[in-house]
């Protein structure tokens, strides 16, 4: 899809509504405006959430989804585009038709589907159908231990099956994966693998001590097409997302009762 001529590189978000604040949209449009670079959004859900979790959501109609990547794309142009929460098949499904038709070239994918914690959040219908049709079209793929598990169809305990498992993901179409480390209680957090069919790269960064780490998942892949926007090679892009989540979680917010989110903004801190 060919951009159109703008002064500020732009990026767009294609994912749910945090009412809290701290994941989904939310997240990833503080996330695009601290790299300087203009947020645009597409809902898929609308969720009731706060600090202690989700207490209701509500999908939006697969057509409305669809009208609003359209009508940022074919006005405003966009360098960079990232899923997140895409909620059932049949949004994942009309998604990917249509990036197909009019492809975003540096598209990341986090491919939400099971949380850090293990919990499962869409169905089998809506997992394959973002493995066979969406992952395909991502310049990267960043899916966290358990949604690396299922991608793979391998257990993941150790250095080597993350790099096993990124290999084994790299060949469902991706141009490159990143396996996340974050929810691994050991030696391997903080730790996460690269691999692009060429390059295999163990990526580490200092773990954080902080339970305020709700929406991590979603500001990493925001960062990723950030950068990506601003004219980054995936790998670079990747390395500078991963030192900017770092520092958000050193500023990560101590608010609500339950889980916090990191500090997107934390040079104002």
């Amino acid at each position: 899809m060919s951009s159109l001529s703008c002064q500020v590189p732009v990026a767009l978000t294609i994912a749910g509504s945090d009412s809290g604040g701290g994941a989904g949209i939310q997240a990833d449009l503080r996330t695009f405006s601290f790299h300087q670079v203009h947020g645009t959004s597409a809902l898929t859900c609308v969720t009731a959430q706060n600090t202690l979790g989700v207490t209701r959501v509500d999908a939006l109609a697969p057509a409305a989804v669809i009208a609003q990547i359209e009508a940022v794309t074919t006005d405003i142009g966009v360098q960079a585009a990232k899923t997140g929460m895409l909620l059932n098949q049949e949004i994942i499904e009309a998604i990917a038709d249509y990036l197909s038709a009019q492809p975003i070239e540096q598209l990341v994918v986090d491919p939400v589907m099971v949380s850090r914690t293990g919990a499962k959040l869409i169905d089998a219908g809506a997992i394959a159908a973002l493995t066979n049709q969406l992952l395909p079209l991502a310049a990267v793929l960043t899916p966290n231990r358990y949604e690396a598990q299922i991608l793979a169809d391998m257990q993941i305990s150790t250095l080597a099956d993350m790099q096993s498992a990124a290999k084994k993901i790299y060949a469902l179409g991706p141009k490159s994966v990143i396996v996340k480390g974050g929810g691994f209680d050991n030696e391997l957090r903080g730790i996460d693998v690269w691999f692009d069919g060429e390059q295999l790269e163990t990526l580490t960064t200092e773990p954080v001590d902080t339970k305020n780490t709700h929406g991590t998942g979603c500001t990493l892949s925001s960062a990723i097409a950030a950068n990506l926007a601003k004219g980054s090679s995936p790998f670079i892009a990747v390395t500078a997302a991963k030192h900017y989540v770092t520092q958000a979680l050193k500023h990560a917010l101590a608010i609500g009762k339950g889980q916090g989110p990191v500090g997107h903004f934390y040079p104002l801190l």
